[in-house]
């Protein structure tokens, strides 16, 4: 173990307030795995066209190895939260990226777009679990009153993912094979593994923790209208995305080369909502959550009102993805009405982020399939955003009434 490592269980055993350095090694390490988490999970996007030539598939056929792996974070975030339960938390995040690295490699190997498929929903079984627990752990580590910040640097990685990791992996992808865009994310898979191992110290699993306990989440209201306001709230920002390349070319009229340069704008914009949100989320967590969620219904129906104007169209988009900003805010909240059931709480908060990207996707393809155009999925985001924020206000005030479970 190296002498951060020993430096965090000293100062754990001692005052239980870890050096900046030793905190600052512990978060890098979380936030790399976040990376190739996030590299992983979108980069398959980029690559459908060359996976269907590989295996002799059609690219919409391709496309279920997307729905596979969220699949699999749905499944993977709560099943591993509950069977985990009794399992110390340095344990189980290095089980979930050697999970995560063998499932990238043997990805890149599949011999049969069937393995590939499977080997897809496994490799996303540890995605929520993964992201859950390294939120508690970086939280644990520092004050209180900058915990969210604390969230908000393992979920950079993620953010990153989405501006740096996923073009890089994708060119790679292109220019070699779509095979070694994976084994890539492997590699980051596996420095996460040891950066782990190196840097974290083993800790103790609490007590009365167990199977049982964890299950008690699913009986607080709290927990579920927490879930709600991520599963609902967050699904215009998918509706947006999903769908921002036939946007940019068929109502704005730029060229098809624009496209990356707007889903930059995206990525930039997620990573400053990021680090913005974390910062007031530790001010006023529940203000920054229904802040955001008005903020997110007034962007989202301006960018259906002017998506025929360029620049509008940039601008808007870069402000959706300032909209990530209510995400750590979120994760935190789930942690903080979860009471002693913190993992499976903090877990499924992934679980219900695929449930909004698939919601997103979903209404903002019947909208076109309607005879509307791209911007229309504008509306659609202004609605679950809306829809969000309702439930965010239900929670609150049963809050504020002492009703909470």
């Amino acid at each position: 173990m190296s002498d951060i490592a020993v430096d965090i269980l000293d100062s754990q055993t001692v005052s239980e307030t870890p050096s900046r350095s030793a905190i600052a090694l512990v978060t890098l390490a979380l936030a790399v795995g976040s990376f190739g988490i996030g590299t992983g999970e979108f980069v398959i996007m980029g690559l459908l066209p060359d996976v269907a030539r590989t295996f002799d598939v059609s690219t919409p056929q391709a496309g279920h190895v997307i729905s596979a792996y969220a699949l699999g974070v749905v499944v993977g975030a709560p099943v591993i939260a509950v069977l985990a339960a009794k399992m110390a938390r340095r344990t189980l995040l290095l089980l979930m990226m050697t999970i995560f690295t063998l499932g990238n490699i043997s990805s890149a190997m599949a011999p049969t777009f069937e393995s590939f498929t499977a080997l897809r929903f496994i490799t996303g079984l540890p995605h929520g679990a993964f992201f859950g627990v390294a939120a508690l752990v970086a939280a644990s580590m520092v004050p209180i009153n900058r915990r969210v910040r604390a969230v908000g640097q393992v979920m950079l990685g993620l953010t990153i993912a989405t501006l740096v990791g996923t073009p890089i992996a994708t060119f790679l992808g292109q220019m070699l094979s779509w095979r070694a865009a994976f084994m890539m994310v492997g590699a980051v898979g596996a420095l996460t593994v040891v950066l782990i191992a190196v840097f974290l110290p083993k800790d103790k699993v609490s007590e009365g923790a167990g199977v049982m306990r964890e299950l008690g989440a699913l009986r607080r209201v709290q927990v579920w209208l927490t879930l709600a306001i991520a599963a609902v709230g967050f699904g215009g920002m998918f509706s947006i995305f999903t769908y921002i390349a036939s946007a940019t070319t068929d109502v704005a009229g730029m060229s098809p080369t624009m496209i990356p340069i707007v889903l930059a704008l995206f990525g930039i914009g997620m990573n400053v909502g990021n680090v913005v949100g974390s910062r007031l989320a530790d001010i006023s967590l529940t203000g920054t959550i229904g802040s955001m969620l008005a903020f997110n219904v007034v962007i989202m129906t301006v960018f259906s009102l002017t998506a025929t104007n360029p620049m509008m169209l940039c601008i808007c988009v870069f402000l959706v993805g300032c909209g990530f900003a209510a995400c750590p805010a979120v994760q935190t909240r789930l942690m903080d009405v979860a009471a002693d059931a913190q993992t499976l709480a903090a877990a499924s908060n992934h679980s219900a982020f695929n449930v909004a990207n698939a919601l997103g996707a979903w209404l903002g393809g019947l909208a076109i399939s309607w005879g509307f155009t791209a911007a229309s999925t504008g509306y659609v985001g202004a609605v679950l955003s809306a829809g969000g924020l309702v439930v965010f206000v239900i929670s609150i005030s049963l809050e504020r009434r002492g009703r909470t479970v």
